[in-house]
């Protein structure tokens, strides 16, 4: 059974709360055990996966949080640097992560996401992760190794 991390940005706590709630409900349908650490934003995301990462602990990591655009380009560099230096964990470290990491025009936009009566990112954030578990497990199995 996999084991999965939650790693949440809790600057916009309501929509993290919401978006958890989706991502928790997504791993108890799956029969995945997971645990939940908080970081302050977006930004702080890539340094507390790759920091557990280095655990060994989890097979999988989910990576949710919210940057709304404010009036400065503080909203550009949060977006970009959060979601580039996941890619660069998930591909040249091959971790599984999900990437739930919402970015928004407006609160409204956010919501729309966010919420598990909609568009429920946080469980598409989970199917992400899962669905990379397995694929890893696919190609690092001794049958791969094996030519079989």
């Amino acid at each position: 059974m996999a084991h999965v991390l939650i790693v949440e940005a809790r600057f916009y706590e309501d929509i993290a709360n919401e978006m958890v709630k989706g991502a928790e409900a997504a791993l108890k349908q799956a029969g995945v055990t997971w645990e939940r650490i908080a970081v302050p934003g977006a930004f702080e995301i890539p340094a507390a996966v790759s920091l557990a990462a280095e655990s060994g602990l989890f097979d999988g990591f989910v990576a949710l949080g919210c940057v709304i655009r404010g009036e400065t380009t503080h909203y550009d560099y949060v977006c970009q640097e959060s979601a580039r230096k996941l890619q660069d964990l998930a591909a040249d470290a091959g971790l599984p992560i999900g990437y739930g990491i919402l970015t928004c025009e407006n609160d409204a936009q956010a919501w729309e996401r966010a919420a598990v009566d909609r568009k429920n990112k946080g469980k598409d954030a989970v199917e992400a992760c899962l669905a990379m578990i397995a694929l890893r497990e696919r190609f690092l199995s001794d049958d791969v190794e094996a030519g079989e």
